[in-house]
């Protein structure tokens, strides 16, 4: 058996990336979107009519 926990030496690794900052399901794609990152033919498609 070893020591007590505070003998022992522990590395933290600070570029390990456990959990993504966005799961694929809070994407666009998860949700069965388009995953581009242009809005522009969406935001014209949906210019209310009042703006012409």
């Amino acid at each position: 058996m070893s020591g007590p926990d505070g003998d022992r030496t522990v590395d933290f690794f600070d570029d390990l990336d456990i959990l993504p900052d966005t799961t694929g399901d809070e994407r666009s794609l998860g949700w069965g979107e388009d995953d581009s990152d242009d809005d522009t033919a969406r935001l014209v498609a949906e210019r209310p009519p009042h703006w012409d």
